[in-house]
């Protein structure tokens, strides 16, 4: 996630592939944190960075500066080592990068008109998609190797996704998501579904990845505001909650599987369980909710779900309860934990865990 004002401190922030580390870039440079512990990992004070990505927890970065100083141009992307302190490989553009996403075997660079998808290993371009103008560089990514999605915007005019096969360099379908233009865009981690939310930023619609058919229609707020960041809980099969977070300053959570299968127990199957029988029932409030001032109004944000766990309640005979761990980085140096709790009457309690000033924490090494 990108930000080119210069009105926050931070430039620019991400997390992991798995969400156990993150990195943010600053006007001086770039700092990785341990998400588990809010430790200061590495940092380089070499200029600003509108985009650090990590691959996963090696010692590899994906870096591109702000352009403050010619050696850092927007237009160039390097692969830095963090251990040598040196890059590996620089790939230069004619326009400047937008974002970059990548995993085990795949470098993924979007610009304004143009994404391009590399093989990691040895930095091989595989294929090219000309794109309508993108200029916020918007895109979903899902870093499984099994069902490895890119999902960019396909219209200027209204709310239509391209998703693109990056494993076999295909378009697989568009869905035609919103009336109005994306403002937000995330597949699951394992690539089964896509949840998008338009400019206007009331509803938040979730489909299944594999047919393109809609799963879910959430409806945030009556009033508009701008989503940040969308970001489904870690899961092997099915995810079970849908985070948000958006300039209103209120952290949203969407039920998926856990509260509909909770309520109803209508199906003994998977996907009986985890589908709603219409995008009405979905709509339901029951199936949504808010920490109101989580973070700051109006201030950018990076939120991920980073872990759910489904306990047994011991004092109501063992009925399941879901515990979600969220992390959020605000684009005011500020970075805050929840645990979110959704007991077996879909009752929810939330608590802040931890909190962190990114910008004056001081790392333990000398590696800067």
């Amino acid at each position: 996630m990108a930000n080119q004002s210069s009105s926050y401190p931070i430039l620019c922030a991400s997390f992991n592939q798995d969400a156990s580390c993150f990195a943010i870039g600053t006007s001086e440079g770039f700092k990785i944190f341990d998400s588990n512990t809010g430790r200061l990992c590495y940092e380089r004070a070499i200029g600003a960075f509108i985009i650090v990505e990590m691959w996963f927890s090696s010692s590899l970065l994906a870096i591109v500066g702000a352009g403050e100083q010619p050696s850092l141009s927007p237009r160039c992307l390097c692969l830095f080592n963090t251990k040598t302190g040196a890059a590996r490989r620089k790939l230069n553009f004619l326009t400047s990068i937008l974002a970059v996403r990548m995993n085990r075997e795949r470098l993924v660079v979007v610009l304004q008109d143009k994404t391009y998808v590399y093989d990691l290993n040895s930095v091989k371009i595989l294929g090219t998609i000309d794109t309508v103008p993108n200029p916020k560089g918007l895109c979903g990514f899902s870093p499984s190797l099994d069902g490895c999605f890119l999902a960019l915007p396909a219209s200027t005019t209204k709310g239509l996704v391209l998703l693109y096969n990056v494993m076999e360099c295909l378009s697989h379908c568009e869905i035609d998501a919103h009336r109005g233009p994306l403002a937000a865009i995330s597949l699951s981690s394992n690539g089964t579904y896509i949840a998008t939310a338009s400019e206007q930023g009331t509803i938040i619609r979730v489909y299944l990845v594999s047919d393109a058919t809609k799963s879910y229609s959430f409806r945030r707020g009556t009033y508009p505001s701008t989503i940040f960041s969308l970001s489904f809980g870690p899961s092997v099969q099915l995810p079970d909650i849908l985070s948000a977070t958006s300039s209103s300053g209120s952290l949203h959570v969407f039920s998926l599987g856990f509260a509909i299968n909770q309520r109803s127990r209508k199906s003994s199957s998977i996907l009986g369980s985890i589908i709603p029988d219409s995008v009405t029932d979905a709509l339901d409030p029951a199936h949504h909710h808010v920490l109101h001032s989580a973070v700051t109004a109006g201030v950018k944000s990076n939120a991920v779900i980073r872990k759910v766990d489904k306990l047994a309640d011991a004092s109501t005979s063992g009925a399941v309860y879901c515990k979600a761990t969220i992390s959020i980085i605000n684009y005011n140096g500020h970075f805050q934990e929840y645990s979110f709790t959704l007991n077996h009457q879909n009752e929810p309690s939330w608590t802040l865990d931890h909190e962190l000033n990114l910008l004056t924490v001081v790392s333990d090494d000398t590696n800067s």
